[in-house]
């Protein structure tokens, strides 16, 4: 037997507003809400959400990487539905832009990731 990611979990102390925060970013949807925890359908890995009182150390929890092809278009348009911008950063063959989320959670976007 194989396991595989089904889910990336992040700890909220809102769920409901940051999964639909989320499902806006990646045009999904919510599949199953049961309230403190809230299971969606956002492409090939789910992202689930659970509620709890305080998040460990304040910090973020996770870290998510999402490609576009339109690095700067896409930015403007997480950002109009109100992430943060924490930096802009370029390797070789690689640009790509770190935002925060409305509940603290740093995630990128990048350009020919």
């Amino acid at each position: 037997m194989t396991a595989r990611i089904v889910n990336v979990t992040v700890n909220t102390t809102d769920p409901r507003a940051l999964a639909e925060w989320w499902m806006k970013v990646l045009d999904g949807k919510i599949t199953r809400d049961f309230g403190d925890f809230i299971f969606t359908d956002a492409g090939a890995v789910g992202l689930a959400f659970q509620r709890v009182d305080e998040r460990p150390g304040g910090g973020t929890l996770l870290h998510l990487d999402l490609d576009t092809e339109d690095l700067a278009g896409e930015v403007a348009r997480i950002r109009g539905l109100g992430a943060e911008l924490v930096a802009e950063r370029q390797a070789p063959g690689i640009a790509w832009t770190t935002l925060r989320d409305p509940d603290g959670n740093e995630f990128c976007v990048s350009q020919g990731h």
